[in-house]
């Protein structure tokens, strides 16, 4: 917990403040941190601002307001008033008092303006925030055939905007509380009051307020690294999320949003193992067709972990292929080891995909041909690999991009390459063993007290039936069981006034 310190209380003599602001935060030394300083009545007012946090415009209008007082305020009980004259003239809905100067320190780097008033121990704050940023556009790895193209942004206010069109509900709760003793980086906990178990958001609270670091530059994962402890565990343990629209269907459900400004990814809690399996398209076409696309997406999956080191087995154990698929296996010998094959082809993919990541985008296309194509064949026919391992690798390498989550797949893809050092040591005891420990894995992660393979496993014969179809939305009456939500069945907000 950070250690608590003594507040510094707002002086009567404007120069005294200037000094304090001067040495705390660099006012005069730092040019976009900007003070206007203001005479009205005798009365020295200081407005301080952080030149492109702030709505330069309102400024300018604010200042207008305050120098267009009329004279006839002026009476003789102008001492005891001023401060509340002053107040009034400002053209904001969001004009608060600021108690001390370490309150307006935070409240002004966080992009608000600070007035403070000669021979007052009291100053205001007024939310004018304008932080820059990019307009709400689909994100790039939740892609929808229809439905909605926004999505979130760095900017935490419109998040919660777009978060607050969707449900329009007076229970919907946006909390904000600051993290990182030098970045002070707002961090929203977002809930609906009477669903959300209060338990959760409790828990979710103190581990964020137990956050003890300098700043949080790299945003929701820091934030994520502290809340759920995750360790060197591979598999995500919570869900991230950049449209409005999957967010607001969680915190429907129960779930607990985190929002982390400067990044526009939102993060939703807690989520188990098939929470990172569902895509927005499902819910987008009809009950039948959402149904097929989550087989073949489970399909996919399973082939990202299971299809190479089956097919290893197969190789090294040709006697287990029926003789309708003996056709399976490499039909020449090769002088480098199968196994490695696959290894050197899984890392090659892996280069692929991070020299994609880091290529321009107009050349990234053409590299991927030239790659898949050219380097490929090359490889195949200089001996590097048996054509077999190309096309099972390639198989693999698209059931882990049709993975939603991205994390899931790559933490798929480490589960991959264990099974397939443990098939080519030890052949079928390897698999065996290898596949019950994997899957013993995942039975004890828990995420925030939550059963990571629920609700397979403990076993729910209901919600698992919801795991594998996908229901029409009138079919699905109740909210998922595993949240602890305080009102377990869905209904409209004018059955529970």
């Amino acid at each position: 917990m950070a250690k608590k310190e003594n507040k510094t209380p707002i002086f009567e003599s404007s120069k005294r403040n200037h000094e304090f602001l001067a040495n705390k935060i660099g006012v005069g030394k730092s040019f976009d941190i900007g003070v206007r300083k203001l005479h009205i009545y005798d009365n020295e007012l200081d407005i301080y601002f952080v030149t492109g946090l702030c709505d330069t415009s309102f400024i300018m209008q604010l200042m207008r307001e305050l120098l267009m007082i009329e004279n006839s305020e002026h009476n003789g009980e102008i001492d005891t008033k001023f401060i509340n004259v002053i107040k009034n003239h400002m053209p904001h809905q969001q004009v608060d008092d600021v108690k001390n100067l370490d309150e307006a320190v935070d409240k002004l780097l966080s992009g608000l303006i600070v007035v403070l008033v000669s021979g007052k121990s009291q100053g205001f704050t007024v939310d004018v925030r304008s932080y820059p940023g990019r307009s709400p556009q689909e994100p790039d790895t939740e892609k929808v055939i229809r439905g909605a193209r926004d999505g979130y942004t760095e900017n935490i206010v419109v998040n919660t905007a777009l978060t607050r069109r969707r449900i329009r509900d007076e229970r919907l709760r946006n909390e904000v509380m600051q993290v990182g003793e030098r970045s002070k980086t707002d961090v929203c906990i977002s809930y609906i009051q009477d669903v959300a178990n209060p338990k959760l958001v409790e828990l979710i609270k103190n581990e964020i307020s137990m956050i003890d670091i300098d700043g949080l530059t790299m945003a929701d994962k820091s934030v994520e690294e502290f809340m759920v402890k995750q360790g060197y565990n591979p598999y995500p343990l919570v869900r991230y999320t950049e449209r409005p629209d999957v967010a607001a269907t969680h915190l429907l459900e129960g779930h607990v949003l985190v929002m982390v400004d400067t990044s526009p990814s939102v993060i939703i809690t807690p989520t188990t193992f098939f929470h990172h399996v569902q895509h927005a398209e499902e819910y987008r076409q009809s009950p039948a067709i959402g149904t097929f696309i989550r087989w073949v997406r489970f399909i996919g999956i399973i082939a990202s972990i299971y299809l190479m080191p089956l097919w290893l087995l197969f190789v090294l154990e040709p006697s287990l292929l029926p003789e309708p698929l003996s056709f399976i296996g490499p039909k020449e010998e090769t002088n480098i080891p199968v196994v490695l094959q696959i290894i050197l082809a899984d890392i090659g993919i892996e280069f692929l995909r991070m020299a994609a990541i880091h290529t321009p985008t107009p050349l990234s296309t053409a590299m991927g041909l030239i790659a898949a194509v050219l380097i490929g064949q090359i490889a195949i026919d200089v001996g590097l690999f048996v054509p077999e391992v190309i096309l099972y690798i390639a198989v693999a390498a698209i059931g882990s991009f049709a993975t939603p989550s991205y994390e899931l797949s790559i933490a798929n893809k480490i589960a991959r390459l264990t099974l397939l050092i443990a098939v080519s040591l030890f052949k079928v005891p390897g698999f065996v063993i290898g596949s019950t420990l994997y899957v013993l894995f995942l039975v004890q992660i828990r995420s925030l007290n939550t059963p990571y393979l629920w609700p397979f496993i403990p076993f729910s014969p209901g919600e698992f039936l919801q795991i594998i179809i996908r229901r029409a939305v009138p079919g699905a009456k109740l909210r998922p069981s595993i949240v602890h939500p305080q009102n377990r069945r869905r209904q409209s907000s004018k059955s529970n006034g």
